[in-house]
């Protein structure tokens, strides 16, 4: 595992585990479930390299970032705002945006809440939330997990019960499990995770969203077990703004560690 410098900030009343490195024109990477910020380990250095400043915090519940017990502490709004208040602590009015899995669902709304803030988006996974809220049937077969996740209690404990045999097939046996099991094994850290489903769930029952305004690149690799292609090439309809789309072959849900050398061409390439 890579290690890079973090820091330590205090975000709309918690204190989050930010890496902040380089010069330049900022890139803000942000993770989803259930990560932490070393899932861009192979994204920073490229980036580094070609001359931006990457920030790549760990989110509110994972890492070494607090995580409030309140499930109503990881809606969708308070997670954007988490966002907003960690750019304008740093300085940063504007960034290129990267969001993979959930945290592609909230670079999304970053995107429609503060347009302003972000010079363009490179979505991982997930497509628009309308795209992929309007999904029909393959997708919500796909998506079973979210109801499943709504057991309070029961989740969890059929998740980590025979040494997380559970979350090691819902996880397709990924070898990132390594990482995951002793960081949510930790008092709290599985249930602050599974939170940000519970605290969104109308959410991801399907509400209209505006279209987006923001030049975006959407990517998605077809050995996704969680998302259909159609949610991200619908994406398209969804945008007042360009969008460019990229199929990858031969990589799972974490694309970005599986591909690193296709996945970090498509993003600075998509910068330039």
């Amino acid at each position: 595992m890579t290690e890079f410098q973090t820091r330590r900030l205090l975000i709309n009343g918690l204190t989050f585990n930010v890496v902040d490195q380089g010069q330049g024109e900022p890139v803000l990477l942000v993770h989803g479930f259930p990560d932490d910020h070393e899932v861009w380990r192979k994204q920073i250095p490229a980036l580094l390299k070609a001359g931006y400043r990457v920030i790549a915090p760990d989110m509110r519940g994972c890492g070494l970032t607090d995580a409030p017990a309140q499930v109503s502490a990881y809606k969708l709004d308070t997670l954007v705002s988490d966002l907003v208040a960690l750019l304008d602590a740093l300085g940063i009015t504007k960034v290129r945006l990267v969001g993979h899995d959930w945290g592609a669902g909230i670079c999304w709304a970053l995107c429609l809440q503060h347009p302003e803030r972000v010079e363009r988006y490179v979505a991982l996974s997930v497509g628009h939330l309308s795209a992929y809220t309007r999904e029909p049937f393959e997708q919500k077969l796909k998506g079973w997990y979210i109801g499943f996740f709504q057991l309070r209690g029961l989740c969890e404990w059929l998740l980590k019960r025979g040494n997380w045999r559970m979350m090691k097939w819902f996880a397709g046996q990924h070898s990132e499990l390594a990482h995951w099991i002793p960081k949510l094994s930790r008092p709290g850290r599985l249930t602050a995770g599974i939170n940000w489903y519970r605290a969104n769930l109308k959410l991801l029952l399907g509400p209209k969203l505006p279209k987006s305004t923001v030049p975006t690149l959407g990517i998605w690799s077809d050995g996704d077990k969680y998302l259909v292609e159609a949610q991200m090439v619908k994406t398209a309809n969804w945008m007042n703004a360009p969008f460019q789309y990229q199929r990858l072959q031969g990589a799972s849900h974490w694309l970005q560690l599986d591909a690193p050398d296709a996945i970090n061409r498509f993003i600075l390439n998509f910068f330039k």
